[in-house]
């Protein structure tokens, strides 16, 4: 910047420096208005500087440790770096897939749980990545407020759930129904805490830092705890949600991944200079016919495709119900130039076939930003991976980053062309009433149903 001042300049009387003349204004004629082209320079130099002065502040964290296992090192040895990359990477992916079929086969609750460790997992990488960076500073509290924020919002969404879905347990339960009524003003009375906290915390010369740090703590707890409490959602409307859309993005990594590997040429952007258009094509067209097909098998049984749902005289989970039109063969026509290349003019379809295929598309075209923005993340904190957790693939986030923003998705979607009123949540619902506002409800549905002629009106004697 300083070398930018000076060039060009003469000092004039006294020493002073004046500006050469801009073009298209005479030499000691009147100054103009900058240019366009000057105005917008002159801005990408002083936040050009800003932000190199920004990253210099930025201390260096060591790298990570190499946590591969000594018998794929020595099993590999002879192979180059890029290879041996390819085949860590791709030994443990296969091992984390046969532990996730294992997961699903236990069944729902051990899936939630899953979710759950996979959040916690989340933010202590992206926390520890704070506290790394500013360690020097040494500042009070901030780790444990960090767990503390955590701890509360947990608290706050998973009560939600809890009221929504497990309502006739918690009727039975007097202690419950104390929790759950004030469920709400518990949660606010404990994040206020906190915040006391933080404010009683706030150290003389760190003030700034410290609300750095803040706001580090609630972006992590938006990105990890709400998206980890969509997925939960999801999953309460039918296994089949849960599954479909988490394993389209693993679809997606893995097949652009090797579309990349073996044909890529064209840099795809620069935050991950390892994308290529090919892997990213590649990947969309691979992920688009996967979930096509994985619907199809999943649709055929009734423990993917019905809501999950608590029922409290056996205290387990169930998945048993009748199928809605969603999760039954329907007969669709084809195009034109489809009967002509298939030679048939119907084809039987599950419905949610079809929904599959804005599911997949999501998880193939916009799904892979969420890891674009990871990679742009840790470009700006100088750090490679989140962590060293999984060999070859980094930390647990560096395998989750566009989950997250796949959940979101999915939910919105549910909600928006999906979802319908769902008869157990009323239910439910209606049983935590008092017993007066149940028979209002009961004398009023009953009037309605004689209306429609469902049922036939009571002879009075």
């Amino acid at each position: 910047m300083l070398e930018l001042r000076h060039r060009g300049s003469c000092p004039g009387p006294g020493g002073a420096v004046a500006p050469p003349p801009r073009e298209g204004e005479a030499a000691g004629g009147d100054h103009e208005t900058e240019s366009t082209s000057d105005k917008e320079t002159d801005i990408d130099d002083r936040f050009g500087d800003l932000d190199s002065r920004a990253d210099s502040d930025i201390p260096e964290i060591p790298p990570s440790l190499d946590r591969t296992p000594e018998i794929l090192k020595k099993a590999l040895s002879g192979l180059s770096s890029r290879w041996k990359n390819w085949w860590i990477r791709g030994i443990l992916t296969l091992t984390m897939i046969s532990m996730f079929f294992l997961i699903i086969y236990m069944g729902s609750f051990m899936l939630m749980l899953l979710v759950l460790g996979i959040q916690v997992k989340c933010f202590h990488e992206i926390i520890t990545i704070g506290y790394r960076v500013y360690h020097s500073y040494d500042l009070p509290w901030f780790r444990t407020l960090s767990w503390y924020f955590l701890l509360c919002v947990n608290y706050f969404f998973y009560g939600e759930t809890v009221a929504d879905y497990f309502a006739t347990f918690v009727q039975r339960e007097e202690q419950l129904q104390f929790l759950i009524r004030y469920h709400r003003f518990i949660s606010f009375a404990l994040y206020l805490a906190g915040f006391c906290m933080f404010v009683l915390s706030l150290v003389k010369k760190h003030y700034r830092l410290q609300f750095y740090m803040f706001a580090w703590t609630h972006v992590t707890l938006l990105i990890t705890v709400t998206q980890s409490h969509l997925v939960i959602q999801n999953l309460f409307e039918g296994m089949i949600w849960f599954l479909v859309p988490i394993s389209s993005v693993i679809c997606n990594d893995i097949t652009a991944y090797l579309f990349g590997f073996f044909f890529g040429r064209t840099p795809l952007i620069k935050l991950s200079p390892k994308k290529t258009w090919e892997g990213f094509i590649g990947g969309f067209f691979s992920t688009v016919v996967f979930g096509f097909i994985a619907a199809y098998v999943l649709s055929k049984y009734q423990y993917f495709v019905c809501p999950v749902e608590y029922r409290s005289d056996i205290n387990s989970f169930v998945t048993e119900c009748e199928p809605t039109e969603l999760f039954q063969l329907q007969s669709y026509s084809l195009p034109p130039f489809l009967q002509a290349v298939l030679r048939q003019e119907t084809v039987s379809l599950y419905p949610f076939q079809i929904h599959s295929i804005a599911l997949s598309t999501f998880a193939s075209l916009i799904g892979p930003f969420g890891g674009f923005f990871a990679s742009g993340f840790k470009r700006a904190f100088k750090i490679k991976d989140f962590a060293n957790t999984i060999p070859g693939h980094g930390g647990i986030m560096d395998r989750f980053d566009c989950q997250y923003l796949m959940a979101t998705f999915v939910h919105v979607y549910i909600t928006s062309f999906i979802r319908g009123p769902n008869p157990s949540k009323v239910l439910q619902q209606l049983l935590v009433l008092q017993p007066e506002q149940q028979l209002n409800i009961y004398k009023t549905l009953k009037t309605h149903l004689i209306e429609k002629g469902i049922l036939q009106p009571t002879l009075k004697v």
